[in-house]
């Protein structure tokens, strides 16, 4: 309740401070590389990465070095992976849950999210966001049949550097609530686990993230793919 009704008194705040973010922050546009292959040796795995500009890779020149590539490159030697990444910058959660309607039905061993955002900035309700991350899930479930879902929290935007005050500020409430709501989606799922976006953790690494105050940095990318090859390996050798 109070999160609705401080953004409706920052209404007005809101709509001078986000076209003046639209208007000085860069366009940064999504990186090229391929996004489906085959590549590596040894035991056969399967990965799906779905969602936004982060998941897609916004923020470095190439996939190499995107999220995708930097995963491929913590795996591929122990691994011949079949990867697949289905991502657009500015997507919401109820766009990737259409992105993941449009893939054909089949079976990955690892899907990887990273989604939310964009809801933040649509200023959703974190209940409302929620139900549609549940929906989202409940679609990964029924069309990839995963055996680890690797769950990317929201990012604390009240940190990005491209976000004034009082619009940061707000957006890490949503993001602070959100967040608390996804820890007990995926408590209650055996197979998930969550990767929290700790910002503090790079800053304390000095740890820039990319030129446009939003989006992750080359480090960031790799940082974020060790935690998820690290998960990965985990939650094989556990199954085995």
């Amino acid at each position: 309740m109070l999160l609705k009704a401080f953004t409706f008194v920052l209404i007005p705040a809101l709509i001078i401070q986000g076209y003046q973010v639209k208007k000085n922050t860069p366009r940064l546009l999504e990186p090229e590389g391929e996004r489906c292959g085959v590549i590596g040796q040894g035991k056969s795995l399967s990965i799906l990465i779905l969602g936004d500009s982060a998941a897609a890779g916004v923020g470095v020149q190439s996939q190499e070095h995107a999220l995708l590539g930097c995963v491929l490159s913590e795996l591929k030697n122990q691994f011949e992976i079949s990867y697949h990444l289905q991502a657009k910058t500015g997507d919401t959660t109820l766009q990737v849950i259409q992105n993941a309607k449009q893939l054909i039905p089949q079976h990955f061993d690892v899907v990887i999210s990273s989604v939310g955002v964009n809801d933040v900035t649509k200023l959703t309700s974190p209940q409302k966001w929620i139900k549609q991350q549940t929906q989202l899930y409940c679609e990964i479930e029924q069309r990839f049949s995963p055996n680890l879902v690797l769950v990317s929290g929201v990012p604390p935007m009240n940190m990005f550097p491209a976000l004034p005050n009082p619009l940061a500020w707000l957006f890490g409430q949503y993001t602070k609530k959100m967040n608390q709501a996804l820890i007990q989606f995926v408590e209650k799922k055996s197979n998930y686990e969550l990767i929290k976006y700790d910002l503090k953790k790079f800053q304390a690494l000095n740890l820039e993230m990319a030129e446009d105050g939003f989006h992750p940095s080359k480090e960031i990318y790799q940082i974020w793919a060790k935690e998820v090859a690290s998960l990965i390996k985990y939650n094989l050798n556990k199954a085995s």
